[in-house]
């Protein structure tokens, strides 16, 4: 079977695909492991995109330890509070608008580190 990235399997005879991790596709199962968030220990950088956005800015949050269930609520919480829309993507928050330092207090008040990144 081929290890390629940029295929999945369609058909097989052999069997070999019962072993596949349903996430990653891959066997032995490649996905990291699910971290326990303790927020006075994580460091939360923000940074903030506009390039392939069509001139629009969006505050990206990223820097955190592997747990996508705990970060997708946390990223409806932050979309509330900023009132505007956004998205969690696999190692990032993604808030539409220039809101660095509104997450910023925000983060800090749930014991987060944070810090800004880029220029």
């Amino acid at each position: 079977m081929s290890k390629n990235k940029n295929t999945r399997l369609v058909f097989s005879t052999d069997g070999s695909h019962k072993n596949l991790c349903k996430t990653c596709e891959a066997s032995p199962c490649e996905c990291k492991p699910i971290c326990p968030v303790n927020p006075s220990e994580v460091t939360i950088k923000i940074r903030l995109e506009k390039n392939g956005r069509g001139g629009k800015q969006v505050s990206v949050l990223f820097n955190f330890p592997n747990n996508p269930d705990y970060f997708s609520k946390l990223t409806k919480k932050l979309k509330n509070q900023c009132g505007t829309g956004g998205s969690f993507k696999t190692d990032q928050i993604e808030i539409q608008g220039d809101h660095r330092n509104k997450l910023k207090v925000i983060l800090e008040k749930m014991n987060f580190n944070v810090k800004f990144a880029g220029g």
